[in-house]
């Protein structure tokens, strides 16, 4: 993990109870060093250029004061201490400053609230419908979702991707130049992509698949209960409706359809033509593993 840290400006959306709906910073930095120690401070109007200073306010409808905050984390491989920190590290991901697991983010969605995300901004769940009402002054209301974490495209736009549907990619998702996130797919945060390729499968936190990849409609990669990371090499294709489980693959893997990868899972090997479990073949390259009509158990064969 780094050891560097990290500092941004950004605007808070705080509730009238004190919760933190959630902290939007432009234009975060990484840095060996910073001044200030690790924490977050609110900022006086002489601290703010004027484009800041205009997103300072009360909203009565929503029953939320944005406020401008600075945060400072010294230390990136240590664990987030509050909301705003979390969501610096989230930003960090998506602007792709650093990638899935070169920072620490445990127990960081601990520490988020459940939030209304609205089309007029976030909002307390505890007193939404009171809120919508007063909402409804200003037109329709929206709800994207009720959730700890937003939309990505709603906080960071990265250059030369696609996401066809924007509920898809969460904030702290990480897509290099050339993703294409299809309308099926989906990408959490603490995941994402090392290069180009195609996503209509879903990456669940921990998941981080090379350059090259194709995954399937409704595939997946997951990481286990025993383990916080899955790589996933280059030029890989996971078929439809399959899922890859705790499992690291190697370069230029291709997974048939309706296949569940876990560690536990018994696999015919073709070295030895004897079945082993999946995890003894973790981070195999130039592989298919598929299922063939004469055998229960998938069958790992040398890539054709």
């Amino acid at each position: 993990m780094s050891t560097f840290g990290a500092q941004a400006v950004g605007i808070a959306n705080i509730a009238m109870d004190g919760t933190v709906l959630d902290t939007w910073y432009p234009s975060p930095l990484l840095s060996n060093h910073f001044d200030l120690p690790t924490g977050t401070i609110r900022l006086a109007a002489h601290e703010l250029t004027q484009k800041m200073l205009s997103l300072v306010r009360i909203d009565e409808d929503r029953m939320v004061e944005q406020v401008a905050v600075r945060t400072t984390i010294q230390d990136l491989s240590a664990p987030p201490v509050d909301a705003h920190d979390m969501y610096l590290r989230l930003h960090l991901l998506s602007h792709r400053m650093v990638r899935p697991h070169e920072i620490n983010i445990e127990g960081g969605l601990d520490l988020l609230s459940t939030v209304v995300w609205t089309n007029k901004g976030p909002c307390l769940a505890q007193n939404f419908e009171d809120v919508r009402m007063a909402l409804r002054s200003r037109g329709l209301i929206h709800v994207y979702g009720i959730d700890k974490l937003p939309r990505m495209v709603d906080y960071v736009v990265p250059s030369d991707i696609q996401i066809t549907e924007a509920e898809r990619v969460r904030l702290g998702a990480y897509l290099a130049p050339g993703t294409e996130v299809l309308r099926e797919g989906y990408v959490s945060y603490n995941s994402g992509t090392l290069g180009a390729g195609r996503i209509e499968g879903r990456l669940y936190p921990g998941a981080v698949i090379d350059e090259g990849f194709n995954l399937g409609i409704s595939s997946s990669i997951v990481s286990d209960k025993d383990r916080s990371l899955v790589r996933i090499g280059k030029h890989c294709h996971i078929g439809v409706g399959s899922a890859i489980v705790g499992i690291d693959l190697g370069d230029n893997v291709r997974i048939g359809s309706n296949l569940i990868l876990e560690p536990s899972t018994m696999v015919h090997h073709f070295e030895n033509e004897n079945l082993v479990p999946a995890s003894a073949i973790a981070g195999i390259s130039n592989v298919e593993i598929t299922h063939v009509a004469d055998q229960v158990e998938p069958v790992v064969r040398p890539l054709r």
